[in-house]
Protein backbone atom coordinates (compact mmCIF):
# COMPACT_ATOMS: atom_id res chain seq x y z
CA UNK A 1 0.00 0.00 0.00
CA UNK A 2 1.19 3.43 -0.90
CA UNK A 3 0.68 6.13 1.69
CA UNK A 4 0.37 10.18 1.29
CA UNK A 5 3.79 11.54 1.84
CA UNK A 6 4.53 14.61 3.59
CA UNK A 7 8.29 15.50 1.57
CA UNK A 8 11.20 17.43 1.85
CA UNK A 9 14.49 18.06 -0.04
CA UNK A 10 17.02 16.52 1.50
CA UNK A 11 21.01 16.08 2.05
CA UNK A 12 22.23 13.23 3.05
CA UNK A 13 23.21 10.97 6.18
CA UNK A 14 26.03 9.06 5.76
CA UNK A 15 26.70 5.61 7.23
CA UNK A 16 29.89 5.97 9.09
CA UNK A 17 29.54 9.30 11.40
CA UNK A 18 28.03 8.86 15.13
CA UNK A 19 24.91 9.96 15.92
CA UNK A 20 21.97 9.37 19.11
CA UNK A 21 18.85 7.83 18.42
CA UNK A 22 16.45 8.15 21.51
CA UNK A 23 13.21 6.61 22.18
CA UNK A 24 10.92 8.17 25.21
CA UNK A 25 7.32 7.47 26.68
CA UNK A 26 6.68 10.78 27.98
CA UNK A 27 3.16 10.14 29.20
CA UNK A 28 1.88 13.53 27.85
CA UNK A 29 2.79 16.78 25.94
CA UNK A 30 0.00 18.49 26.89
CA UNK A 31 0.84 20.01 30.02
CA UNK A 32 2.62 23.25 30.09
CA UNK A 33 5.93 23.25 29.89
CA UNK A 34 6.32 19.75 28.69
CA UNK A 35 7.82 20.13 25.77
CA UNK A 36 10.69 22.26 27.29
CA UNK A 37 11.20 19.78 29.93
CA UNK A 38 11.78 16.96 27.38
CA UNK A 39 14.09 19.44 25.37
CA UNK A 40 16.38 20.18 28.47
CA UNK A 41 16.32 16.51 28.94
CA UNK A 42 17.35 15.60 25.54
CA UNK A 43 20.06 18.38 26.01
CA UNK A 44 21.55 17.27 29.24
CA UNK A 45 21.65 13.54 27.63
CA UNK A 46 23.49 14.71 24.63
CA UNK A 47 20.83 13.93 22.27
CA UNK A 48 20.08 17.26 20.47
CA UNK A 49 22.37 15.76 17.82
CA UNK A 50 20.06 13.02 16.97
CA UNK A 51 17.07 12.03 16.60
CA UNK A 52 14.21 11.46 19.11
CA UNK A 53 11.23 9.42 19.35
CA UNK A 54 8.13 10.35 21.55
CA UNK A 55 5.44 8.00 22.47
CA UNK A 56 2.76 9.10 24.45
CA UNK A 57 2.43 12.34 23.13
CA UNK A 58 -1.61 12.72 23.57
CA UNK A 59 -1.88 16.00 20.87
CA UNK A 60 -4.84 15.82 18.51
CA UNK A 61 -4.14 15.41 15.06
CA UNK A 62 -1.18 15.72 12.99
CA UNK A 63 1.34 18.86 12.80
CA UNK A 64 5.18 19.74 12.09
CA UNK A 65 6.56 22.15 14.19
CA UNK A 66 9.86 23.76 13.13
CA UNK A 67 12.08 26.28 14.67
CA UNK A 68 15.95 27.26 14.53
CA UNK A 69 17.26 24.11 16.69
CA UNK A 70 14.77 21.41 16.10
CA UNK A 71 11.87 20.12 14.05
CA UNK A 72 8.97 18.09 15.76
CA UNK A 73 7.04 15.82 13.69
CA UNK A 74 4.10 14.24 15.48
CA UNK A 75 0.91 12.17 14.65
CA UNK A 76 -1.98 12.19 17.00
CA UNK A 77 -5.97 11.16 16.45
CA UNK A 78 -9.24 12.78 17.19
CA UNK A 79 -9.02 12.99 21.36
CA UNK A 80 -6.14 13.13 23.46
CA UNK A 81 -4.99 9.82 23.62
CA UNK A 82 -2.20 7.90 22.36
CA UNK A 83 0.28 10.05 19.80
CA UNK A 84 4.10 9.29 18.79
CA UNK A 85 6.16 11.72 17.47
CA UNK A 86 10.15 12.53 16.58
CA UNK A 87 12.20 15.59 17.48
CA UNK A 88 14.73 15.91 14.74
CA UNK A 89 17.73 18.17 15.79
CA UNK A 90 19.25 21.00 13.57
CA UNK A 91 21.64 18.70 11.38
CA UNK A 92 19.14 16.01 11.16
CA UNK A 93 15.92 18.24 10.03
CA UNK A 94 18.17 19.29 6.88
CA UNK A 95 18.45 15.72 5.85
CA UNK A 96 14.55 14.84 6.60
CA UNK A 97 13.26 13.14 2.89
CA UNK A 98 9.56 13.22 3.83
CA UNK A 99 7.25 11.48 6.74
CA UNK A 100 3.84 9.16 6.91
CA UNK A 101 1.86 10.33 9.71
CA UNK A 102 0.02 6.58 9.67
CA UNK A 103 -2.10 6.71 13.20
CA UNK A 104 -1.90 7.93 16.35
CA UNK A 105 0.10 4.70 17.39
CA UNK A 106 2.71 5.10 14.06
CA UNK A 107 4.93 7.36 12.45
CA UNK A 108 7.50 6.92 9.86
CA UNK A 109 10.48 9.82 9.27
CA UNK A 110 12.82 8.99 5.95
CA UNK A 111 16.14 10.71 6.67
CA UNK A 112 18.31 11.14 3.47
CA UNK A 113 21.83 9.32 4.37
CA UNK A 114 25.06 8.11 2.13
CA UNK A 115 24.58 5.85 0.37
CA UNK A 116 21.63 4.65 1.32
CA UNK A 117 17.96 6.90 3.06
CA UNK A 118 17.68 5.83 6.98
CA UNK A 119 13.91 4.73 8.26
CA UNK A 120 12.90 6.18 11.60
CA UNK A 121 9.74 4.40 12.36
CA UNK A 122 8.13 5.19 15.86
CA UNK A 123 5.61 3.82 18.15
CA UNK A 124 2.91 3.46 21.02
CA UNK A 125 1.87 -0.17 21.00
CA UNK A 126 -1.34 -1.45 22.76
CA UNK A 127 -1.29 -1.95 26.33
CA UNK A 128 -2.21 -5.52 27.56
CA UNK A 129 -5.42 -4.26 28.69
CA UNK A 130 -6.47 -3.61 25.37
CA UNK A 131 -7.66 -5.75 22.87
CA UNK A 132 -6.16 -8.91 20.52
CA UNK A 133 -8.14 -6.75 17.75
CA UNK A 134 -6.28 -3.19 18.69
CA UNK A 135 -2.73 -5.52 18.58
CA UNK A 136 -3.73 -6.87 15.58
CA UNK A 137 -4.49 -3.44 14.27
CA UNK A 138 -1.32 -1.92 15.74
CA UNK A 139 0.99 -4.31 13.24
CA UNK A 140 -0.85 -4.10 10.62
CA UNK A 141 -0.13 -0.04 10.55
CA UNK A 142 3.48 -1.17 11.53
CA UNK A 143 3.53 -3.25 8.18
CA UNK A 144 2.35 -0.63 6.36
CA UNK A 145 4.58 1.46 7.36
CA UNK A 146 7.71 -0.98 7.06
CA UNK A 147 6.54 -1.72 3.45
CA UNK A 148 7.85 1.69 2.28
CA UNK A 149 11.07 0.80 3.74
CA UNK A 150 13.45 -0.60 1.93
CA UNK A 151 15.27 -3.70 2.74
CA UNK A 152 18.59 -2.60 1.82
CA UNK A 153 18.26 0.28 4.01
CA UNK A 154 18.66 1.04 7.71
CA UNK A 155 15.43 1.15 9.86
CA UNK A 156 15.02 1.54 13.37
CA UNK A 157 11.73 0.67 14.49
CA UNK A 158 11.19 2.31 18.59
CA UNK A 159 8.91 2.86 21.00
CA UNK A 160 6.65 1.55 23.87
CA UNK A 161 5.77 -1.96 22.88
CA UNK A 162 4.11 -2.83 26.13
CA UNK A 163 5.60 -5.76 26.09
CA UNK A 164 8.32 -7.99 28.45
CA UNK A 165 10.72 -9.98 25.66
CA UNK A 166 12.39 -11.75 28.64
CA UNK A 167 15.83 -12.36 28.60
CA UNK A 168 17.73 -14.44 25.87
CA UNK A 169 16.14 -17.04 24.08
CA UNK A 170 16.39 -19.27 20.93
CA UNK A 171 15.72 -16.61 18.52
CA UNK A 172 18.15 -14.92 16.93
CA UNK A 173 16.31 -11.74 17.44
CA UNK A 174 17.50 -11.45 20.73
CA UNK A 175 21.03 -10.55 22.29
CA UNK A 176 21.71 -12.07 25.50
CA UNK A 177 21.29 -9.15 27.75
CA UNK A 178 17.29 -8.83 27.37
CA UNK A 179 15.12 -8.33 31.24
CA UNK A 180 12.66 -10.50 32.99
CA UNK A 181 9.91 -12.91 32.02
CA UNK A 182 8.73 -12.83 28.65
CA UNK A 183 4.50 -12.31 28.54
CA UNK A 184 1.75 -13.07 25.76
CA UNK A 185 2.51 -9.49 24.12
CA UNK A 186 6.57 -9.72 24.03
CA UNK A 187 6.16 -13.70 22.13
CA UNK A 188 4.04 -11.32 19.35
CA UNK A 189 7.04 -9.05 19.38
CA UNK A 190 10.06 -11.65 19.52
CA UNK A 191 7.59 -13.42 16.89
CA UNK A 192 7.22 -10.26 14.83
CA UNK A 193 10.75 -9.62 14.88
CA UNK A 194 11.74 -13.12 13.83
CA UNK A 195 9.90 -12.67 10.56
CA UNK A 196 11.15 -9.37 9.80
CA UNK A 197 14.66 -9.65 10.54
CA UNK A 198 15.13 -7.24 13.24
CA UNK A 199 17.10 -6.85 16.20
CA UNK A 200 16.38 -6.08 19.18
CA UNK A 201 18.94 -3.55 19.97
CA UNK A 202 18.41 -2.71 23.93
CA UNK A 203 19.07 -6.67 24.67
CA UNK A 204 22.51 -7.00 22.73
CA UNK A 205 24.63 -4.92 25.17
CA UNK A 206 25.98 -5.61 28.69
CA UNK A 207 24.68 -3.48 30.91
CA UNK A 208 24.19 -3.69 35.00
CA UNK A 209 19.94 -3.43 35.79
CA UNK A 210 19.60 0.10 36.26
CA UNK A 211 20.42 0.72 32.18
CA UNK A 212 18.03 -2.40 30.97
CA UNK A 213 14.90 -1.11 32.39
CA UNK A 214 12.75 1.16 30.70
CA UNK A 215 9.55 1.55 32.91
CA UNK A 216 8.93 1.78 36.94
CA UNK A 217 5.12 0.22 37.80
CA UNK A 218 3.55 2.81 39.34
CA UNK A 219 2.77 1.95 42.99
CA UNK A 220 6.03 -0.12 43.43
CA UNK A 221 9.39 -0.81 42.88
CA UNK A 222 8.87 -3.23 40.10
CA UNK A 223 10.75 -2.54 37.14
CA UNK A 224 10.28 -4.13 33.51
CA UNK A 225 12.03 -3.59 30.00
CA UNK A 226 9.36 -2.28 27.58
CA UNK A 227 10.35 0.15 25.33
CA UNK A 228 12.89 -1.12 22.44
CA UNK A 229 14.65 0.31 19.61
CA UNK A 230 14.32 -2.75 16.82
CA UNK A 231 16.82 -2.35 13.96
CA UNK A 232 17.31 -4.96 10.58
CA UNK A 233 19.65 -7.57 10.93
CA UNK A 234 21.94 -6.45 7.93
CA UNK A 235 22.72 -3.15 10.02
CA UNK A 236 23.47 -4.78 12.95
CA UNK A 237 26.99 -3.60 12.53
CA UNK A 238 25.90 -0.02 12.89
CA UNK A 239 24.93 -0.76 16.48
CA UNK A 240 27.57 0.75 19.03
CA UNK A 241 25.50 0.77 21.74
CA UNK A 242 21.91 0.64 23.24
CA UNK A 243 20.60 1.34 26.85
CA UNK A 244 18.69 2.80 28.97
CA UNK A 245 18.96 6.99 30.84
CA UNK A 246 17.38 6.25 34.20
CA UNK A 247 18.36 9.64 35.35
CA UNK A 248 16.21 11.43 32.74
CA UNK A 249 12.69 12.75 34.56
CA UNK A 250 9.89 14.47 32.45
CA UNK A 251 7.53 13.27 35.15
CA UNK A 252 7.20 9.90 33.38
CA UNK A 253 7.10 6.61 34.83
CA UNK A 254 9.35 5.26 31.87
CA UNK A 255 12.96 6.20 30.68
CA UNK A 256 14.56 6.79 27.51
CA UNK A 257 16.02 4.20 25.48
CA UNK A 258 19.17 5.46 23.44
CA UNK A 259 21.44 4.06 20.75
CA UNK A 260 24.91 4.89 19.46
CA UNK A 261 25.19 3.95 15.96
CA UNK A 262 26.98 4.86 12.71
CA UNK A 263 25.40 6.91 10.56
CA UNK A 264 25.90 10.11 8.09
CA UNK A 265 23.50 12.11 6.83
CA UNK A 266 22.83 14.49 3.65
CA UNK A 267 21.86 18.16 3.38
CA UNK A 268 18.52 18.72 1.79
CA UNK A 269 17.44 22.06 0.62
CA UNK A 270 13.70 23.05 0.91
CA UNK A 271 11.93 23.25 -1.83
CA UNK A 272 9.83 26.76 -2.81
CA UNK A 273 6.42 24.76 -3.14
CA UNK A 274 6.64 24.37 0.90
CA UNK A 275 6.79 28.26 1.39
CA UNK A 276 2.91 29.56 2.55
CA UNK A 277 1.15 32.21 0.70
CA UNK A 278 -0.72 35.14 2.45
CA UNK A 279 -3.92 34.39 -0.12
CA UNK A 280 -5.77 36.29 2.80
CA UNK A 281 -4.25 39.40 0.96
CA UNK A 282 -6.22 38.58 -2.21
CA UNK A 283 -9.59 39.52 -0.19
CA UNK A 284 -7.97 42.59 1.14
CA UNK A 285 -5.87 44.17 -1.37
CA UNK A 286 -7.91 44.59 -4.75
CA UNK A 287 -5.29 45.49 -7.09
CA UNK A 288 -3.27 42.11 -5.80
CA UNK A 289 -5.98 40.52 -6.82
CA UNK A 290 -6.78 42.02 -10.37
CA UNK A 291 -2.69 41.28 -10.92
CA UNK A 292 -3.26 37.53 -9.57
CA UNK A 293 -5.81 37.60 -12.09
CA UNK A 294 -4.28 38.75 -14.77
CA UNK A 295 -1.36 36.57 -14.14
CA UNK A 296 -3.33 33.39 -14.28
CA UNK A 297 -5.03 34.62 -17.41
CA UNK A 298 -1.77 35.10 -19.03
CA UNK A 299 -0.59 31.56 -17.99
CA UNK A 300 -4.11 29.66 -18.81
CA UNK A 301 -3.60 31.39 -22.34
CA UNK A 302 -0.31 29.54 -23.11
CA UNK A 303 -1.55 26.18 -22.07
CA UNK A 304 -1.70 23.77 -24.84
CA UNK A 305 -4.71 21.19 -25.37
CA UNK A 306 -4.53 17.77 -23.97
CA UNK A 307 -6.83 14.51 -24.53
CA UNK A 308 -5.90 13.44 -21.29
CA UNK A 309 -8.03 14.92 -18.51
CA UNK A 310 -5.28 13.98 -15.93
CA UNK A 311 -2.44 15.86 -17.63
CA UNK A 312 -5.26 18.95 -18.46
CA UNK A 313 -5.83 19.19 -14.91
CA UNK A 314 -2.05 19.28 -13.88
CA UNK A 315 -1.15 21.94 -16.22
CA UNK A 316 -4.17 24.17 -14.98
CA UNK A 317 -2.79 23.63 -11.18
CA UNK A 318 0.86 24.30 -12.24
CA UNK A 319 -0.34 27.58 -13.91
CA UNK A 320 -2.46 29.08 -10.75
CA UNK A 321 0.36 27.82 -8.42
CA UNK A 322 3.39 29.61 -10.53
CA UNK A 323 0.85 32.35 -11.29
CA UNK A 324 0.29 32.71 -7.33
CA UNK A 325 4.22 32.47 -6.21
CA UNK A 326 4.76 35.40 -8.55
CA UNK A 327 2.41 37.51 -7.33
CA UNK A 328 1.08 36.61 -3.90
CA UNK A 329 3.48 37.47 -1.11
CA UNK A 330 5.28 34.51 1.60
CA UNK A 331 3.15 34.49 4.85
CA UNK A 332 4.80 35.94 7.76
CA UNK A 333 5.11 33.75 10.35
CA UNK A 334 5.10 35.55 13.92
CA UNK A 335 7.99 33.94 15.97
CA UNK A 336 6.37 32.17 19.17
CA UNK A 337 7.00 34.35 22.43
CA UNK A 338 9.41 31.91 24.73
CA UNK A 339 7.83 32.39 28.10
CA UNK A 340 9.35 29.40 29.85
CA UNK A 341 12.04 31.13 32.71
CA UNK A 342 15.05 29.88 33.86
CA UNK A 343 13.51 29.54 37.04
CA UNK A 344 10.84 26.68 36.15
CA UNK A 345 14.09 25.06 34.52
CA UNK A 346 15.96 24.87 37.39
CA UNK A 347 13.29 23.29 39.19
CA UNK A 348 13.24 21.27 36.49
CA UNK A 349 17.00 19.85 37.06
CA UNK A 350 15.98 19.81 40.95
CA UNK A 351 13.10 17.55 40.52
CA UNK A 352 14.94 15.41 38.57
CA UNK A 353 17.92 15.27 41.24
CA UNK A 354 14.59 14.11 43.55
CA UNK A 355 13.31 11.27 42.11
CA UNK A 356 14.57 8.94 44.62
CA UNK A 357 12.34 10.88 47.41
CA UNK A 358 9.00 10.99 46.23
CA UNK A 359 7.49 13.67 48.22
CA UNK A 360 10.11 16.11 47.44
CA UNK A 361 9.52 14.66 43.68
CA UNK A 362 6.05 15.14 43.90
CA UNK A 363 6.08 18.74 45.53
CA UNK A 364 8.53 19.84 43.03
CA UNK A 365 6.34 18.99 40.30
CA UNK A 366 3.11 20.86 41.88
CA UNK A 367 5.23 24.25 42.28
CA UNK A 368 6.54 23.50 38.03
CA UNK A 369 3.17 23.11 36.99
CA UNK A 370 1.87 26.24 38.94
CA UNK A 371 4.93 28.51 38.29
CA UNK A 372 4.16 27.53 34.45
CA UNK A 373 0.12 28.41 34.58
CA UNK A 374 1.46 32.16 36.57
CA UNK A 375 4.24 32.83 33.42
CA UNK A 376 1.50 31.45 30.82
CA UNK A 377 -1.17 33.60 31.78
CA UNK A 378 0.93 36.99 32.24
Amino acid sequence: MTLDRQQATASRLKLGDKMKIATWNVRTMLQKGKFDNIKQEIDRMKISTGISGVSEVRRKGAGNIVSEKFQFIFSGGSDHERGVGVILDQKVSKALNGYWQISDRVLLVKIAGKPMDINIIQVYAPTSASSNEDLEKFYEELEQAKSNCKNDEPTFIMGDFNAKVGERGEEKSLGQHGLGIRNERGEHLVEWCETNDLLIANTCFKQPLRRKWTWKKPGDDTKNQIDYILVNDRFKNALLSAKSYPGADCFSDHVPVVAVVRLKLKKIKTQPGNIKLNIGLLKADQDLRQRYTVAVKRRFQGLEEFEEVEQHWQNLKEAITEAASTVIPPMRQKAKQKWMTDEILDLIDKRRQAKNDKEVYENLHRVIRKKCDEVKEV
